[in-house]
């Protein structure tokens, strides 16, 4: 359903630029749609810009970096947004197809994507973790803008349809932004006898002012302080939980709420909230992170069929 709404959306924005340069800057029409193309980009720099100035505000301290550093930041940003909201989440079954699950030595991992977003954010780092000898699962949680707690449903069918196609009695969780929130709910209602481990990517788990301003019932309830961040437990006894974020994360703010009590921190630096999804080193922490043994008590093992 995402996938054709923003279809819908970019072709009448990428229209409405061409009608635009063609009627009101009278250029030549074979320059239209280069024109088009621009605006798409213009129009998706400015809120990007605007969210690094309200992360200026609310962030809180961060380590320093130099210019060159954080121009390479802010860049690498705007072009995961565009990666995102206009290459691929678009045309999201053209990039990602169907999961390939099958029995193997090591826990399946299921990926678990945030706010506004679907299953096409994990392209880059599905292809990583298979590259490296992992069984990649996704999901799409919908509706986009429901209550955080209406995914636990369809989170906890797709574990099972999970190991039921590998073979294993327990698999990885991996959760970006809300995707890590969505995930501790479904620990929250359905144990975790099923799950060895949490791992979360720029995950909001005190909330985010940046929150106020998102539509929908889930942003609702990851405004720092709500009732249902307040409702929702820390890390469950026995699970291995890994928190990894950037200390210059744009959208988590202020970004102390990315800490989670209980778990094992793994801060970057440098790195925006989106462009998380696509960096070599988060690829490189998150790979090395699965490599670690599943602790005593919360580990893994194959079905017997």
């Amino acid at each position: 359903m995402l996938a054709i709404v923003l279809r819908t959306l970019l072709a009448v924005e990428l229209l409405a630029y061409a009608v635009a340069a063609l009627r009101v800057l009278e250029i030549a029409p074979v320059l239209a749609p280069l024109c088009a193309g621009a605006g798409v980009l213009l129009v998706r720099a400015l809120p990007n810009a605007a969210i690094w100035l309200l992360a200026r505000q609310w962030g809180g301290a961060v380590p320093p970096l130099g210019f060159l550093a954080a121009a390479r930041m802010v860049l690498a940003e705007y072009a995961a947004f565009i990666a995102c909201f206009v290459v691929i989440l678009p045309f999201e079954r053209m990039w990602m197809g169907c999961d390939r699950l099958a029995p193997g030595d090591r826990p399946p991992l299921l990926l678990v994507h945030g706010y506004g977003c679907s299953r096409g954010v994990w392209w880059w780092l599905r292809r990583r973790l298979e590259a490296a000898g992992w069984s990649v699962a996704t999901l799409n949680l919908e509706p986009v803008y429901a209550s955080i707690d209406d995914y636990v449903a369809p989170l906890s069918q797709r574990i099972d349809e999970v190991l039921r196609a590998t073979g294993a009695a327990r698999l990885i969780l991996v959760g970006h932004s809300m995707g890590g929130l969505a995930a501790r709910a479904c620990l929250r209602r359905e144990g975790c006898a099923r799950v060895a481990r949490l791992i979360t990517l720029g995950t909001p788990h005190a909330g985010s002012r940046l929150a106020r301003i998102g539509p929908g019932r889930n942003a609702r309830q990851m405004v720092p302080g709500s009732a249902w961040l307040q409702a929702l437990d820390g890390v469950p006894p026995g699970l291995d939980c890994v928190t990894l974020y950037s200390r210059h994360d744009n959208y988590v703010l202020p970004r102390q709420n990315l800490a989670l009590a209980g778990a094992t921190a793994r801060p970057l630096d440098g790195i925006g909230h989106l462009a998380m999804l696509f960096s070599p080193a988060v690829a490189g922490v998150l790979l090395s992170v699965l490599e670690r043994p599943v602790p005593t008590g919360a580990g893994w093992k194959l079905r017997r069929m």
